[in-house]
């Protein structure tokens, strides 16, 4: 099926006037499953706004099947925990000391590659894309896409501070207060250190992080924090200008370490899924929630 669109308008609306006995689930999961073109181009936005003389293609249903039965099966064989997947987005919990992505070193254990492997194991022409990053000491929830639209689609929420993000931390001691804002400035060195400067510096990088106290006694804190930017080492830098670094992050003046690790987790986020425009929220315990 294709037709030109004659005046300015909403994807989604252009197709409930195409298909006026179809659901608007229905229609959002031909968007879900790539069968819609626009200018010869495979579009996922519900809410695309559409310009006069553009073209519009419907595609026909794919049939194939993926290879794999049991998915979570294989999954578990290479050492990924899923937290959600579907034909856009695959969600999963990373564990702390793994890379997200490559560096230039070509690192071969990457968060990345194990994601890449188990879609491979369905299908060998599969491949998801990297959406944003946590650090290598850092776990929790991180988000892939499984196409380039997903992917431009979701970094620009991300770019625009549209994504809600949640860590929890364990730190040291007890803030002064029992929330507040740390806002700096970053710059990351051609070492790949991480420091303050000041915000007329050249390099300077905003970052902006709101934390609460959650629980606390007398040796730690458990800190919730929410970050409007994603600077590298933000939180951990921001923890250590309250006086109270995270447990483990020697870095950054840490002197106790008895998990064996830093002690931030990604616990929640939250965005626009690509195909719907519709929000949706992901949630992780972190493995050090009880003081």
């Amino acid at each position: 099926m294709e037709k030109q669109i004659t005046k300015p308008i909403i994807l989604l609306e252009f197709l409930k006037l195409q298909f006026p006995q179809t659901t608007n689930n229905k229609l959002r999961k031909m968007l879900s499953e790539g069968r819609v073109k626009i200018n010869g181009i495979v579009v996922f936005q519900a809410k695309l706004p559409l310009s006069v003389n553009d073209k519009f293609q419907l595609l026909g249903r794919n049939s194939k099947k993926p290879q794999t039965e049991n998915p979570l099966k294989e999954l578990r064989k290479s050492s990924i925990e899923i937290i959600y997947e579907d034909d856009d987005i695959l969600v999963v919990e990373k564990p702390a000391k793994l890379l997200s992505v490559a560096t230039d070193k070509l690192e071969i254990k990457t968060l990345h590659g194990k994601c890449v492997d188990y879609l491979q194991q369905q299908d060998n022409k599969s491949w998801c894309y990297i959406v944003h990053r946590l650090d290598k000491e850092t776990s929790g929830i991180m988000l892939l896409s499984k196409n380039k639209q997903s992917k431009e689609y979701l970094q620009e929420q991300f770019a625009q501070r549209q994504v809600y993000r949640i860590y929890h931390a364990m730190v040291e001691g007890q803030p002064l207060e029992k929330s507040g804002t740390v806002e700096h400035y970053l710059m990351e060195d051609k070492h790949l250190n991480i420091r303050l400067v000041n915000s007329k510096h050249k390099e300077a990088k905003l970052a902006i992080t709101h934390w609460e106290v959650v629980q606390q006694n007398d040796e730690a804190s458990l800190i919730r924090v929410m970050i409007e930017t994603g600077r590298r080492h933000q939180i951990r830098m921001a923890m250590k200008e309250l006086g109270c670094p995270i447990i483990g992050d020697k870095l950054h003046e840490a002197e106790s370490n008895p998990f064996g690790r830093i002690c931030l987790h990604a616990t929640s986020l939250e965005f626009l899924h690509p195909a719907t425009d519709e929000p949706v929220r992901f949630e992780s315990q972190p493995p050090f929630a009880k003081i």
